[in-house]
């Protein structure tokens, strides 16, 4: 029996405008549009720009520019997180109605003084994982909390998500198939008060909705696609295949990073490099 061919890869790269792009947001771009390239498909960009204390419209201004002047071509309109926040809205109203979200009033401070009184904390990606203080807490304590005027964070419930679920995996193009284990990262947090969304929940359903087929991005970000993965299922959304790329470091072996003002896509277009030139230098 013939295999039937896979159809044309639709990507994206999703910066955020909280700096200056680098080198390494270069070859980000470059892997994505090349994958896309490569499999007669459709290159995207998206702003990530949820985090309104850090995100800038002058950054936004000069990634795109930027963009431009390396010579990436994407496909119009350019999707912005902040102007679709009634989506995550409603993707957070369908996970409260599955009944797998709490409300988590613990301030850093509290989840840090937790874990010293029970002298160990399992440790994930994003260092110590969640004590569960607050999944421990009954209605009448939760809605007392609510109606004081705490503030809080809705969590999502992962092992009780899990077990709605059953095992789930995804297919990475590097690694073949790997088992999610979303538990790694403890129950997560989906939204705040101030913020009606997370990196996860925005990532994962933008992905959705922009039909994304092949997701590229960097290593760092691997570990991420285990929760990825077990929203995607919660919420009914198509799944991508992955592609996580290695990191460019410098010559000092660290990864670059927006502080590296001498790295800055800016910076060296000011300095006199061509397009071709910085291309050269990201590896392509």
């Amino acid at each position: 029996m013939t295999e039937k061919p896979k159809p044309p890869a639709v990507t994206r790269f999703a910066p955020s405008p909280t700096g200056l792009l680098h080198l390494g947001h270069a070859f980000s771009a470059l892997y994505a549009e090349a994958s896309a390239k490569r499999d007669k498909g459709r290159f995207l960009l998206r702003i990530e720009d949820i985090d309104k204390g850090r995100c800038r419209s002058e950054f936004e201004d000069a990634l795109l520019e930027d963009l431009a002047w390396l010579g990436l071509d994407w496909e119009e309109p350019v999707r912005r997180q902040s102007d679709h926040m009634a989506d995550y809205e409603a993707a957070l109203r369908k996970l409260i109605g599955f009944k797998l979200l709490y409300p988590c009033f613990c301030t850093r401070k509290d989840i840090q003084a937790e874990i010293e009184q029970i002298g160990h904390a399992p440790h994930g990606p994003d260092g110590p994982v969640y004590p569960g203080t607050c999944k421990r807490l009954d209605e009448v304590e939760r809605a007392q909390k609510m109606e004081s005027g705490v503030p809080f964070a809705l969590r999502l419930d992962v092992e009780k998500a899990l077990v709605e679920t059953g095992p789930l995996h995804w297919t990475d193009r590097k690694r073949g198939k790997v088992e999610a284990t979303p538990c790694i990262f403890g129950d997560v947090v989906l939204a705040r008060k101030d913020t009606p969304t997370s990196y996860h929940l925005s990532v994962t359903l933008d992905d959705d909705l922009q039909d994304i087929s092949l997701v590229t991005r960097g290593q760092d970000l691997f570990e991420a696609t285990h929760i990825h993965r077990l929203l995607q299922e919660l919420l009914g959304l198509k799944v991508p295949d992955y592609d996580h790329h290695p990191l460019m470091t410098g010559e000092d072996g660290k990864r670059y990073a927006k502080r590296d003002q001498s790295k800055t896509l800016k910076s060296l277009r000011e300095t006199g490099h061509s397009p071709a030139e910085v291309r050269k230098m990201a590896g392509f």
